[in-house]
């Protein structure tokens, strides 16, 4: 589960629901696009607020940054019992529509990050003319690791059988701190969050989580249908990935013929861990291709 630093948006930030022609999605806005505008696309168990650290440095550097709960991701709605509406080509298709929406008649940059990733891929590969550029970031070239897949057959497992707040106490269950760690306060900023995490759960639709946990675990590689479309392309990581193995994600870019960036001190959300730096890799891409 991704962690955000937090769930507040940042000054001059705002948090709205953008209509769409396939309906509302809830977004955090920020800047103004006087060198283009950001469409931010969050991963598997995330929300709009994984991309929180990074809109004070886009907005700083002339980018305008829309960051996107999915359907029946977090604060945007969603059937809860229904999968067709999750699956990859109808996502890929709500996130045309937020594009074609958040477009100022100026093609728009698009991050993908992991799950977001591969249905910016899907979304691309329908339609590539309202994108100005690519960022897969920690988003492989086809399904998820071995050890991944488990995990979320577990979570799959378990939505079958168990509604969200039974899930959500077994996942706190099993990632409880030993009783040494409790005691000394080394974790007491990680629980400061564990509140605004429970909500966004509760919040989402197990539907979702079932359907794209599906997709996560049968992806096929689409590298060559994406290499084949003419859009400034990159891939960034954190330098250790548990998902798609960076090794994975080196061959993705050389087969892409991408931009590649490793944040240092970061794992598989970048975003979170070191927002900063990937912030600066970001810009330095846009600007680059703007050049």
């Amino acid at each position: 589960m991704s962690r955000p630093s937090t769930f507040t948006p940042p000054p001059g930030a705002r948090a709205h629901l953008l209509r769409t022609p396939r309906g509302e999605f809830a977004v955090i806005e920020a800047g103004t696009a006087v060198k283009g505008t950001v469409l931010l696309v969050p991963g598997f168990t995330g929300s709009k607020e994984d991309f929180i650290g990074l809109h004070e440095p886009l907005a700083e550097a002339g980018y305008r940054t829309v960051a996107v709960d999915g359907r029946g991701q977090y604060e945007s709605p969603g059937d809860v019992d229904d999968e067709a509406p999750y699956a990859q080509v109808e996502l890929a298709r709500d996130l045309l529509a937020q594009a074609e929406t958040v477009s100022d008649g100026s093609p728009v940059h698009l991050v993908g990050h992991s799950l977001g990733g591969q249905i910016s891929r899907a979304a691309l590969l329908l339609d590539a003319s309202p994108f100005a550029s690519l960022t897969l970031m920690s988003s492989g070239p086809a399904q998820i690791s071995v050890g991944q897949q488990q995990r979320v057959k577990l979570l799959r497992d378990a939505l079958a059988v168990m509604d969200m707040q039974q899930v959500w106490d077994a996942i706190q269950a099993m990632e409880a701190p030993e009783p040494e760690e409790t005691q000394t306060g080394a974790l007491d900023e990680g629980l400061d969050d564990r509140a605004e995490l429970r909500r966004r759960w509760l919040a989402t639709s197990p539907a979702q989580l079932i359907a794209t946990g599906r997709q996560l675990c049968a992806e096929p590689d689409r590298v060559a249908e994406l290499a084949a479309v003419t859009l400034p392309k990159h891939v960034l990581s954190g330098e250790r990935d548990d998902t798609w193995p960076i090794p994975i994600l080196d061959d993705m870019a050389v087969r892409l013929h991408a931009h590649r960036t490793i944040i240092r001190d970061a794992e598989h959300s970048p975003n979170t861990d070191q927002p900063k730096a990937t912030a600066d890799a970001l810009i330095g891409f846009w600007d680059r291709i703007a050049r």
